[in-house]
């Protein structure tokens, strides 16, 4: 479970700390004020790709801070990876840099970000609307399904995925063999003349770029010299004229000197000082850069002879380096293969019908399965949708038999019959915002129930409804965060009003800030919610009497 998050310098938040509680927190805000920037920091914490972009303008770096309370069964992972707990509280932290590599920390221990993936995505489920949308693709219905299934349909699961691993080795092992000639040794010859010549070059991935970057200052060190040199001179000045720094300095000596008459003069000072000062470090850095700047026509000669080499290498193989690589480790593969290869065809054609056959009996056991928890699970989700305000819907989960594949011998596909006299259709065919919202919102509540995850966040999967609609996606994330953490980013009072914990998110001179809140200013943020008038006696009665009637008895 999440205990709390502190956020420094991450996009329009300069620093907020934001404790959840168990059962319903819900996230408020008008628009643009820092509600994505807060999903934002969740998912650092769960490993995810860190931009240098999401740091807060004029700061260096930004710094995300988890504590979560665990359970006995993650300690013994976190050790594995070299961290430690204090009375089942793990901290987990992100830095991000504008210039350099994030940072991760999983107990006081770096790591990398995908570590975090590992364990805090053990505690944690992230929903948003982007899902909606995967939700209408064969890939994620089928994993929708699966991931609903027992230990014992996951084993299956895995067992089929074998099987087709399998029998696709032994499909390529039988094709190679059937393929081979008698120039076979001419390719295990170049295939070793190639990957022996890029071996003892030793490149590394990028490096054509990096070598084509250091080629372009070398040649050009004089023209460089001159643009640098002139631009310090108008930073710094020289012994006749004044830089921009000097400039600046007697400005705000000028403006020190008029605050003697008028103290209202002194915030223009403080503007001025710190540009100096900032200008002062650019000024010291390109005199630095211009100390360093050397010609050196040996190394460019090296250079324009490694390029050379380079591009013999990619020539009909790659069009860079990293290509190269992965060029280079498939033709080792290759030649290992070349060396070891079976030389028999009627043993491979063998290997490979009994591989299918271990194909077609492990999909067999995987169908009935799938078909078992399709049933059990169109149903649920069914009674589910009866209950958000679509009491005629049907929803089903059909599975249409097909070749063998890597997932399956059947295709999986959930469709939606919204009332008697229409069709069933996909999720992706005829489904309106309002009805997808609530099909992810009911598979989403049926699924909660069986994972093992502590705590789910949804941003906005209440988006596309209202009225009544909302009271009961209220009521279901209500009813799903009973005995567990449920973090939800909301626009509707009606859902807002459900939560133990409500968090306003609110953004004052560019800057976001996060309180809790409760009594009357709960009340008020209700009533902005609704579009009514805060100062309306009748508006603060009904946000007043939604309030009530979401407390449990």
């Amino acid at each position: 479970m999440i205990s709390t998050i502190d956020i420094q310098s991450l996009g329009v938040i300069d620093e907020a700390h934001l404790e959840f509680g168990q059962g319903l927190t819900v996230l408020t805000g008008e628009t643009g004020a820092g509600k994505t920037m807060i999903l934002t920091s969740l998912q650092l914490l769960l490993g995810t790709r860190a931009d240098p972009a999401w740091v807060r303008a004029g700061a260096e770096k930004a710094q995300v801070d988890g504590f979560f309370d665990i359970s006995d069964d993650l300690i013994p992972l976190i050790e594995e990876h070299g961290g430690t707990t204090e009375d089942h509280e793990l901290i987990v932290s992100r830095a991000l840099a504008t210039h350099g590599r994030s940072r991760a920390y999983l107990g006081g221990r770096a790591v990398p970000a995908s570590i975090l993936s590992d364990v805090i995505g053990r505690l944690v489920t992230i929903h948003g609307q982007a899902d909606q949308l995967q939700l209408r693709s064969a890939s994620t219905q089928r994993h929708t399904l699966d991931s609903c299934g027992s230990a014992e349909h996951q084993k299956l699961l895995h067992e089929y995925q074998q099987a087709w691993s399998a029998a696709v080795a032994a499909k390529q092992q039988l094709d190679t063999v059937r393929e081979k000639t008698d120039d076979m040794g001419a390719r295990q010859t170049y295939l070793k003349e190639v990957t022996t010549r890029i071996a003892e070059l030793d490149p590394y991935e990028g490096e054509d770029e990096d070598l084509k970057l250091e080629a372009e200052r070398l040649a050009h060190i004089e023209d460089l010299r001159t643009h640098i040199t002139r631009a310090h001179t108008m930073l710094s000045g020289t012994t006749d004229t004044l830089g921009i720094i000097d400039i600046l300095r007697d400005a705000a000596k000028e403006i020190q000197q008029a605050e003697r008459l008028d103290t209202s003069l002194s915030p223009y000072r403080s503007q001025l000082e710190p540009l100096a000062l900032e200008l002062e470090a650019a000024g010291e850095g390109l005199e630095r850069y211009l100390t360093q700047l050397e010609a050196h026509p040996q190394r460019l000669a090296e250079i324009h002879e490694r390029r050379a080499a380079l591009r013999s290498l990619m020539k009909g193989r790659a069009s860079d380096v990293t290509e190269l690589l992965r060029w280079q480790e498939q033709a080792v593969a290759e030649l290992k293969a070349l060396n070891s290869l079976e030389n028999d065809p009627e043993v491979c054609a063998e290997n490979l019908a009994r591989a299918q056959q271990k194909v077609i009996e492990c999909g067999s056991r995987l169908r009935r399965s799938r078909h078992t928890l399709a049933q059990e699970l169109s149903q649920r989700i069914t009674n589910e949708l009866h209950g958000l305000a679509m009491p005629e819907a049907v929803f089903s989960i059909t599975l249409e038999e097909t070749k063998p594949q890597p997932h399956g011998t059947e295709d999986v596909r959930m469709l939606l019959q919204p009332h008697p006299s229409a069709p069933a259709r996909p999720l992706g065919q005829g489904a309106s915002g309002g009805e997808l919202s609530r099909v992810m919102l009911a598979i989403e509540v049926v699924i909660g129930t069986r994972e093992a995850a502590r705590t789910y966040i949804f941003d906005e999967v209440d988006a596309g409804i209202g009225g009544h609609t909302a009271i009961e996606v209220g009521a279901r994330l209500a009813r799903l965060a009973q005995g567990r953490q449920v973090v939800v980013v909301t626009h509707l009072a009606q859902v807002a009003a459900y939560a133990d914990t409500h968090l306003l998110v609110e953004k004052t001179a560019g800057t976001t800030t996060v309180r809790s809140l409760s009594g009357q200013e709960r009340v008020s943020e209700l009533v902005r919610m609704m579009g009514g008038d805060p100062h309306s006696e009748t508006a603060r009665r009904h946000a007043s009497e939604i309030l009530r009637h979401t407390v449990p008895e």
